[in-house]
């Protein structure tokens, strides 16, 4: 008799309640789906408008943080419904998960702090996928941003998670606009005017090919002669570039100058070092005895 109950029961709970947890489930599943494909179809609606490259890194990054909201929100959801379903009453749970989510703002005050600097990150437009930063002594490319972390992805292709709650000062090297800073030493000997002038021509043979063209947004600026070093005379100058294009423009640029350098025997110092052997009491030195490359060796 209980057994016959039993399966009676079962099978009005199936049909019912079952049914319906059954349809949350699917509602669900398909709500993810489908917030996933809307948000995607949205901001590649939006990329197709003619955004610039920084537009486009902003629409990624909250293209993501959208999607990650949307999931968030779209599991509660669905765990409340299912709750209801099985006969849980949902307002004493509320109300737990109010004083839980207290208690766990006080005891978990980092993640906490996380999730507000991420928010202000994302608000004020600091971060952006695709941006090279460097933040808490690490660099690299920003892959992700959420609410509590930024993933960068360094040149040796080590991935590292930073929490924003750690980030206290960003430096962004790729919004708007990048600097390739040059620092050019030359000898003593040489003509700074002349070496400008060289600078000049090299930066205009380098504006008039086709890869790097597009990439170079001003000629360059030469700031001057600007120090004195222990073996050289530094000049300073900057290439105004698109966003991530410093670092190729500016290794190209300093390939056509060597070049350049060359031709014109301009001498590129390297450091000189006197070498003191020490004397004896009668002012004599020791002799040195230096080996050449072929082995011949000379007093």
């Amino acid at each position: 008799m209980d057994l016959d109950y039993f399966f009676q029961y079962a099978r009005n709970w199936l049909v019912s309640s079952g049914l319906r947890i059954i349809i949350i489930v699917v509602i669900s599943l398909a709500a993810l789906k489908l917030a996933g494909i809307l948000s995607t179809r949205i901001f590649v609606a939006l990329k197709r408008t003619g955004l610039d490259n920084e537009m486009r890194k902003r629409t990624d990054t909250l293209g993501s943080l959208i999607r990650y909201i949307l999931s968030v929100a779209v599991i509660a959801t669905g765990i409340f419904m299912i709750l209801g379903e099985l006969g849980i009453n949902i307002g004493p749970i509320l109300a737990a998960a109010g004083i839980v989510g207290l208690a766990i703002g006080f005891g978990a005050q980092q993640l906490v702090q996380d999730v507000i600097s991420g928010f202000f990150i994302l608000l004020e437009d600091q971060i952006r996928v695709g941006d090279v930063i460097n933040v808490a002594d690490r660099g690299g490319l920003v892959e992700k941003v959420t609410l509590r972390t930024t993933v960068l992805r360094d040149l040796a292709g080590s991935v590292h998670y930073v929490r924003n709650g750690q980030i206290g000062i960003v430096t962004n090297m790729t919004k708007g606009y990048s600097f390739f800073l040059a620092d050019i030493g030359v000898a003593y000997r040489e003509d700074v005017d002349e070496v400008i002038e060289v600078i000049k021509e090299v930066d205009s043979e380098l504006r008039k090919k086709p890869e790097f063209a597009g990439d170079i947004l001003e000629p360059i600026e030469v700031l001057g002669l600007d120090q004195f070093a222990d073996s050289a005379v530094v000049i300073r100058a900057r290439i105004k570039t698109k966003p991530i294009k410093q670092w190729q423009v500016g290794r190209e640029f300093n390939r056509l100058l060597k070049k350049r350098f060359d031709e014109k025997n301009i001498e590129i110092p390297f450091p000189h070092v006197t070498l003191y052997m020490g004397e004896g009491k009668d002012s004599t030195a020791p002799p040195v005895r230096v080996s050449r490359i072929d082995g011949e060796k000379r007093r």
